[in-house]
């Protein structure tokens, strides 16, 4: 009886201090996001005094600074700012670790954590998402939408099981899988010129302005549609950049620009003042790649696996 009074005892022990850590990540993340302790403060609702204790108490805690405060005000160390990614990391995995708890608790036998980068086209997501819900249902599916690079880093520290992308320039211990190939098709204006022609050789195509995706935001599918545009000897003129794909085709409507699309991402569009045409050759294509770690995949990750490249085929 003694030894299991005490073991809860050490149980309640472990999560006070588990409590009091992430309530002292959670403050210092958010001043480092403000580099303001009063409008920390604010956010926090709480008083800039107890706050300043608690920053000071996470210092003397690490036995490092980790943020400098001057007359002009307040900014990272070096140490501060390493510290806050591996800050954010830790509250996004016990943010999962409580989701997959409550998970647990309603029935599912398992989580995947599937990330999303590059806009990836709709219908193969709802396809895919569908068939999973249709034969394994106790397997929750949770999406986060990221950039490429984050995508990246949070594979290797297991903050991903998979993720879609439209790059396949991986680090090692990352494999890049072809699972969604779908043809490129020129978006563009009625009455365009280049409506007569049934399939859009690309030559043609970049003598008119291009409105391309943002190579930061959308990175692998600017770097597919790089590589293609280097194919053809000419110089095209970008006449803007955009983060989404609904905005290229608000561009396009307003006869700024021609721009690139595939059949899956305008399988669902129905505006009457964009048209779609196929581009002239079998290589054009936008391939989609499911990115995992190269250890041996849980078995409902090779079934989640077999799943995307079924409703590729």
């Amino acid at each position: 009886m003694h030894a299991e009074r005490g073991d809860h005892w050490q149980r309640l022990q472990l999560f006070e201090e588990l409590s009091v850590n992430l309530r002292q990540l959670r403050c210092f993340i958010v001043v480092a996001e403000e580099l303001h302790f009063s409008r920390a403060a604010e956010r926090l609702h709480i008083e800039q005094s107890p706050l300043s204790r608690i920053i000071k108490k996470l210092e003397s805690d690490l036995g490092v600074v980790l943020l400098e405060r001057t007359t002009r005000g307040t900014r990272l160390t070096w140490a501060g700012q390493v510290f806050l990614q591996d800050a954010r990391r830790l509250i996004l995995a016990f943010e999962q670790a409580k989701s997959n708890a409550k998970s647990a608790a309603t029935g599912y036998r398992g989580t995947l954590r599937i990330a999303l980068s590059d806009g990836i086209a709709r219908t193969h997501l709802s396809a895919l998402l569908a068939l999973c819900r249709e034969e394994e249902p106790e397997v929750e599916i949770r999406l986060f939408e990221t950039s490429f690079a984050q995508h990246l880093k949070g594979l290797h520290d297991d903050l991903y099981d998979a993720g879609f992308a439209l790059a396949d320039e991986v680090d090692d211990g990352i494999v890049a899988e072809p699972v969604w190939r779908d043809a490129l098709v020129v978006a563009l204006p009625a009455r365009h010129p280049l409506l007569a022609h049934k399939r859009v050789p690309l030559r043609e195509v970049v003598t008119h302005p291009l409105v391309l995706c943002h190579p930061e935001v959308c990175e692998g599918c600017s770097r597919q549609l790089e590589r293609l545009l280097r194919s053809v000897d000419a110089e095209p003129v970008v006449v803007e950049r955009v983060t989404s794909h609904e905005l290229m085709l608000a561009l396009v409507a307003a006869g700024y620009g021609i721009g690139f699309s595939s059949t899956a991402h305008l399988g669902a569009c129905r505006d009457a003042d964009v048209v779609a045409r196929p581009l002239a050759g079998s290589s054009c294509v936008l391939i989609t790649y499911l990115l995992r770690t190269d250890a041996e995949p849980s078995d409902q990750l090779s079934n989640f696996i077999g799943r995307a490249n079924r409703v590729g085929a």
